[in-house]
Parts: structure tokens; C-alpha cells; sequence
């Protein structure tokens, strides 16, 4: 397996393309940001693209779908919970690229466990809603491609339309901090890590829903119980 990445955009989106050394096929993994970059990557790769995957169906992970398909001929995956996402009216992309919809209808719709074969590569889909409905991690043996999930030092926001903080904190806990420790993670912002790093000291995911309050938003417990009785 080789992976290649670009980091691009005004949200430092990475973009990874993922291919089987083999029969040269390759997955492309959220195509957001810079479209000569992304494009790039893909040519000097030379390696045949058979899909166009999406972790989540946000702005800076899905705005350069079009230009992906149009030049790979791959079709599009993504959850089936966040599909609904690439249809409705996009105010940004009517302002940046003149569409109104943020990338085209997909061609599958995945769900927990389903399996994306790319020549040799067998990718496992992990459904890890929280920073959206339809977050999803990407397994290949002792490799995971996270998404807006996990990062390393830090995780996915939850205070976007859809997000669930506790959602979030059990998807992490209960479907990646369950396995190996030497699993190598490829976040979809920010560097790689481990599970073993992760699990040790990101301190995001130990927080209570209430002191991930104050962190993100400055709320204290007891000043959101009160809010909470005077509604």
C-alpha cells in the first residue's frame, strides 16, 4: 500500500490517495481545498483512481468532488447519513465555484462494515458519527484513516449542524480506543498518530459533556443548569 497526501485549503484539509502497489488502483479519500494540488498528487501518482470516498460530507472535505469525478471517471461513496448533505443548497459553494450543490448525487451509499475494495486493498468502513451523522473511518489493517473524528491532541467539533459531543466520545471510545495500540491513524487535519498516542494523552476525549462545554464555549456547569430552568 502506498499513501500519498496534500494538505490545501483555507482549512488545511488533507486529501489522501491510496493505492494498491499491485494492480496500481487507487482510493481517493476527500477531495476539499486546493484542486491543482489534489490534481497534481493524482497525476504524478499515476495510479488509476476506482473510487472517491468521503469521511463526512462537510465543506472543506467534499468541494472538489466534481472536479474528481470529471477527471477520475470514480464513482463517489459516502454515508448513507450524510448523503442527504451533497444535495441541499450550498450558500459556499454558490459564492466559491458558482454551483449550488456542494458535489454530485454519490453512487454508493455505505454503511458499518461494509467493505470498499480497491485491487488488493480491502478498506473496512467504521460508522463514527458525532462530528456529523454520517462520520465514518476508513480501516486497513494496522491503518485508519479518521476523518474529522480523531486527530492527533484533539478531535472533530460537535457544535455544527448534526454534531453530538456524546455521540462523538463513543465512537472514539468504543470503536477506535478498543483496538491495537500500533494502528497508525491519518486524521483528516493535522499530522498522523497512533491509538496508543491518542488513547494516552488527547485530553479532549476524557472531558464530561459539561466541561467540554466550558472548553469550547466558555458555558459552566451551573450556569447551563440555569439556563436549562429558566426555559
Amino acid at each position: 500500500m502506498r499513501i500519498e497526501q496534500v494538505e490545501s485549503g483555507f482549512f488545511k484539509t488533507n486529501t489522501y490517495l491510496v493505492s494498491d502497489e499491485h494492480s496500481n488502483q487507487a482510493l481517493l479519500i476527500d477531495p476539499g481545498g486546493d484542486w491543482r494540488k489534489i490534481r497534481a498528487m493524482i497525476q504524478k501518482a499515476q495510479a488509476k483512481v476506482a473510487a472517491i470516498v468521503l469521511t463526512h460530507a462537510h465543506y472543506d472535505h467534499a468541494n472538489r468532488v466534481q472536479e474528481a469525478k470529471a477527471l477520475t471517471g470514480a464513482p463517489l461513496l459516502v454515508h448513507r447519513d450524510d448523503a442527504p448533505r451533497l444535495q441541499k443548497i450550498s450558500p459556499l459553494m454558490l459564492a466559491a465555484r458558482w454551483r449550488p450543490h456542494l458535489a454530485p448525487p454519490p453512487d454508493r451509499l455505505l454503511d458499518e462494515g461494509d467493505m470498499i475494495e480497491i485491487g488488493a486493498l480491502h478498506f473496512e468502513v467504521i460508522h463514527t458519527p458525532g462530528h456529523s451523522p454520517g462520520g465514518i473511518c476508513l480501516r486497513y489493517k494496522k491503518t485508519i484513516f479518521t476523518g474529522d473524528t480523531l486527530f492527533a491532541g484533539s478531535i472533530g467539533r460537535t457544535d455544527l449542524k448534526g454534531g453530538s459531543w456524546p455521540a462523538l466520545k463513543a465512537s472514539i471510545e468504543d470503536k477506535l480506543f478498543i483496538l491495537s495500540d500500533d494502528i497508525h491513524l491519518y486524521p483528516g487535519h493535522g499530522p498522523k498518530t497512533t491509538i496508543e498516542r491518542e488513547r494516552k494523552y488527547n485530553i479532549f476525549v476524557k472531558l464530561s459533556p459539561a466541561q467540554m462545554d466550558e472548553l469550547m464555549f466558555g458555558i459552566k456547569a451551573k450556569e447551563k443548569s440555569k439556563e436549562r430552568e429558566g426555559e
